[in-house]
């Protein structure tokens, strides 16, 4: 026989303690997931890897592309409607295909649009097969749906606060690059080699708590002020 709800429970007789429920769905937590030592969860990609750069939208190219095709054949159009309803062609189409047919091909005209065509080709090309954004610096990805990226003149700023908080250090001056960052620092008292070690620590410390993919390189130079007048 079982008890009656809401009877006190026997002298002796164990009671089941009630348990809280902190997931979404009733069920237990998922203690499968890797954590990292700080009790944060480990990141998912670009941790192992690099993270490939962001792709330019190309919007400056592609408009201007887009408006000249646009007017070349918008006027091709024109001309040839033209000449369907009874009217004469352009001046240009029959100058240009008279020239077309008259000119050889080693002329110094054709010679020197062909190179104006290639040009501009091969830019084209170009622009398609590399992603741009050159100022723009990947980081890594702690979560699979989160893509982070750090500018570089926010990059060098960053780097130059924490070079001026060492001691010794008048000016410092960051030029930061996708691989490498050039720190070019100014220092009116202490030996200038006791500067560069701590600055050197600075820096790989800064560095890597940038959280870019692609750890960068940094070089330090300390020199002298120069003398006023």
């Amino acid at each position: 026989m079982s008890e009656p709800q809401g009877t006190e429970p026997a002298e002796g007789a164990t009671q089941r303690l009630p348990i809280l429920d902190t997931s979404e769905n009733g069920s237990e937590p998922d203690r499968s997931a890797p954590e990292s030592g700080t009790g944060q969860p480990s990141a998912l990609d670009g941790e192992g890897g690099r993270e490939r750069r962001f792709w330019s939208a190309r919007r400056i190219p592609a408009g201007i592309v887009a408006l000249l095709l646009l007017g070349l054949f918008g006027l091709f159009l024109y001309d040839i409607v033209s000449v369907r309803a009874g009217r004469p062609e352009m001046y240009w189409r029959r100058e240009l295909a008279h020239q077309l047919a008259e000119r050889p091909l080693d002329d110094t005209w054709v010679l020197v649009g062909a190179g104006v065509a290639a040009v501009l080709g091969l830019w084209l090309l170009i622009l398609a097969a590399t992603p741009g954004l050159r100022d723009l610096l990947p980081m890594r990805r702690p979560h699979r749906d989160v893509r982070a990226g750090l500018h570089r003149d926010a990059a060098a700023t960053a780097l130059r606060d924490r070079a001026m908080e060492v001691a010794g250090v008048q000016s410092v001056r960051v030029r930061m690059r996708r691989t490498r960052a050039d720190v070019r620092a100014t220092s009116h008292f202490r030996e200038l080699d006791d500067v560069r070690t701590d600055l050197d620590a600075v820096l790989t410390d800064a560095v890597g708590g940038l959280g870019l993919s692609r750890t960068p390189r940094h070089s330090v130079r300390v020199r002298r002020p120069g003398r006023k007048g």
